[in-house]
């Protein structure tokens, strides 16, 4: 076991007081390894802490107004258990100076633990009951236990932090607190003093001692925003890092593009483009002329016409001798893609192809011969583009669809397929999910922004209804009224099988719906399950009008457009998320017709319930996404899993918006001023960002 004063940040977790090896795997599993990881364990929040007291004193302070954490220490005079609709266990606790009145609700655990007889200290917060004082669902340590009881010399904020069943809150406190001055005193503080005392922003060091001992609520206050803009600087400065090395060191082909050009492209689409799409086309198509790479995020709410400026930008490419590829998420939505491009392109001489999964071993290989040959101009693909297999001859233009479905390193693993290496194509990321700006500055800081801010002429916004399961019978009646009358409908279910939830799911409501309300309708199921061979069967009778019903899961959510489609039922909507929701529901109103949503659900929880009233409030997918940032937080909306970025640990993106905009503009000017953060009092900065940052935007080979 080492001394205190031995403890280096890179300690190993077993060998500090307070840890022993059974107990390693609690605190390895909260995401902690060494004594520095355990100075990073921030708490989620502060108790006032009273100072130890009578229970005569306590019961005059609650009863005077005043509200906080009291520490009782007495002897346990009687507990009594009730059993019932609200079990709960009563004790009283008695020193020199009066009793106090403790009680636990649904606290089995406690049968067997607690007696008569044993001295005890009691912690938690103090109440009034019938004029006694009480405390509810204290937490309480044994006095002579193996534990030390800490017992405060005076008032102040106790610590709570995350913890587990396993280790709570107490525990991880007395393990930090005698470890807190010797770990701040070998803090090395990667900021540069000079921009530190510019921002009027504390030490690392003095930050941890406030965050972790505070004397105030300033200090934390302080200390947190500290650390939450250190944080929001270090993510800002890996993207401007990335952002510079993609402009000033690589390469991409310069396409040619002018009106000769510009007049072929148009005349291949059978509809004007609007005013918004143009615009977007002429900022996609100044990128591409140019050499440095374009990095381009393409914004559209569902019906915007994102796909028609992405055919635009391929031919681009193709009209220039080069080729491109666009890469889906599903394999549904590259087969929408590749249906769509066939459509524009019909009679042309442009070479489309489809690399999926699913295509058969010895059509793969023929592909990616051709494809290597240049004898494809057009590839549209899911994640099998990514393969180390596929080689293209020239590819000058990468398309991602549905960007938030693929992280940073789908990304760069697509623009190395480029045949030459010291060239890589130009990317077009496109998402129908809008994306809140204050989260486009930390995902996708490192792309140039694109919006198509109109709805393709012609198209309705579909009327959204929030009903109740019992309106159930009233929903599928017009729903089969207008499937009489020549119309056609989605039913989303959340589950493909029955299962233990009690969920609606394709199979058991597709015979549901033909037994019952949707009789004599002609009905299909679809979901990811299907193979290919069927599930182009299936879209191919519901684009045709053979189906007048679908019954799907989300598989539908993207690309599915059949204009005839203008009924939708999503069953059990309360599990899905808000944006989810949006782009299911811009799967109708894609014709002229009046569209109709219906979204039956039963929420059950303050989240699920404004989801559901936002959703019905309106269209806009952008006040959707911002919506959805609020109710479910930017860890939910975005994880790390999807993005390919580290969560954040302190920093809040709704909550330091502020901080988030001055660290954007320092990083900014600061990665303008030392692109490789090379000097000598930025080392420790730099180290910082490729250790967190590295791997998920590629800065590794950085300087």
């Amino acid at each position: 076991m080492s001394s205190l004063d031995s403890i280096k940040l890179n300690t190993p977790l077993p060998e500090i007081p307070g840890i022993g090896d059974r107990s390693v795997g609690a605190w390895r599993r909260l995401g902690l390894e060494t004594a520095g990881d355990l100075l990073g364990h921030i708490p989620l929040r502060y108790e006032q802490e009273l100072a130890e007291q009578t229970i005569a004193r306590a019961h005059e302070a609650v009863a005077s107004g005043e509200t906080g954490h009291l520490a009782l220490r007495g002897t346990i005079e009687v507990v009594r258990h009730h059993r019932g609709r609200r079990p709960r266990t009563e004790a009283t606790l008695q020193d020199e100076s009066g009793t106090a009145r403790l009680v636990w609700f649904n606290a089995g655990w406690l049968a067997g633990r607690l007696h008569p007889g044993m001295e005890v200290l009691m912690n938690g917060r103090g109440s009034l009951y019938k004029g006694h004082l009480q405390m509810t669902n204290p937490r309480f340590t044994l006095l002579g236990e193996a534990e030390p009881v800490e017992v405060s010399e005076e008032d102040g904020l106790r610590p709570i932090y995350p913890g587990s069943e396993e280790l709570n809150s107490n525990r991880i406190r007395r393990v930090i607190a005698p470890l807190l001055e010797p770990l701040c005193q070998q803090v090395e503080d990667p900021l540069p003093e000079a921009y530190r005392r510019e921002r009027g922003l504390p030490t690392l060091a003095e930050a941890y001692r406030a965050i972790h001992a505070p004397g105030c609520e300033e200090d934390w206050v302080e200390g947190r925003r500290r650390l939450a803009f250190e944080e929001l600087l270090l993510m800002q400065l890996a993207v401007m890092m990335r952002r510079h090395q993609l402009r000033d060191r690589l390469k991409a082909p310069a396409l040619r593009w002018d009106d000769a050009v510009d007049g072929r492209i148009r005349d291949r689409f059978p509809f004007p483009l609007t005013a918004a799409q143009l615009g977007v086309i002429r900022e996609i198509a100044a990128d591409l002329s140019n050499p440095t790479p374009m990095n381009r995020l393409l914004q559209g709410d569902v019906g915007a016409g994102k796909t028609a400026v992405a055919v635009y930008g391929m031919l681009t490419a193709v009209a220039s001798g080069h080729q491109a590829a666009l890469m889906a998420p599903t394999e549904l939505l590259a087969e929408q893609h590749l249906a769509s491009i066939r459509g524009l392109l019909e009679g042309s001489d442009v070479r489309i192809e489809l690399l999926t999964g699913a295509r058969p071993e010895a059509e793969r290989r023929a592909i990616m011969e051709r494809l290597a040959a240049g004898e494809i101009d057009i590839l549209v693909g899911t994640h099998a583009l990514l393969t180390h297999s596929v080689n293209f001859r020239s590819l000058a233009l990468a398309v991602i669809d549905e960007q938030h479905r693929f992280g940073v390193t789908q990304r760069a693993q697509l623009r190395g397929k480029g045949d030459d290496p010291g060239s890589v194509p130009h990317v077009l990321v496109m998402t129908a999910t809008p994306i809140p700006r204050t989260l486009s500055l930390t995902l996708f800081g490192d792309l140039d922004v694109s919006v198509i801010d109109e709805r393709l002429p012609g198209r309705t916004p579909p009327v959204t209804r929030v009903v109740q399961p019992p309106k159930r019978a009233d929903v599928y009646g017009y729903v089969a009224d207008r499937l009489r009358a020549g119309e056609q409908a989605y039913v989303v279910v959340p589950a493909i099988e029955e299962s233990d939830l009690g969920l609606a799911d394709v199979q058991s409501h597709l015979r549901f719906l033909e037994e019952g309300p949707l009789a004599g309708c002609r009905l299909e199921a679809m979901h990811g399950r299907l193979d290919a061979a069927t599930r182009d069967g299936v879209m191919e009778r519901f684009r045709a009008g053979e189906t007048q019903c679908l019954v799907a899961t989300v598989v539908i959510e993207v690309g599915v457009d059949v204009p005839n489609a203008t009924l939708m039922v999503i069953e059990h909507a309360e599990r899905f998320g808000l944006a989810q929701l949006h782009q299911l529901r811009g799967r109708i109103g894609r014709g002229t017709g009046r569209s109709v949503c219906a979204l039956i659900g039963e929420p059950r929880t303050p989240e699920a319930e404004r989801r559901l009233e936002a959703i019905g409030s309106t269209t806009d997918g952008f006040a959707i996404s911002e919506l959805d940032l609020e109710i479910r937080g930017p860890g939910e909306l975005f994880g790390a899993r999807q993005s390919g970025m580290p969560p954040l640990r302190v920093a809040d993106l709704m909550r330091d918006a502020e901080l988030l905009a001055i660290a954007r503009t320092d990083a900014r000017a600061w990665i303008d001023r030392s692109p490789e953060l090379a000097d000598p009092d930025e080392r420790a900065m730099r180290s910082l960002v490729l250790r967190r940052y590295g791997a998920a935007l590629g800065l590794a080979d950085v300087g």
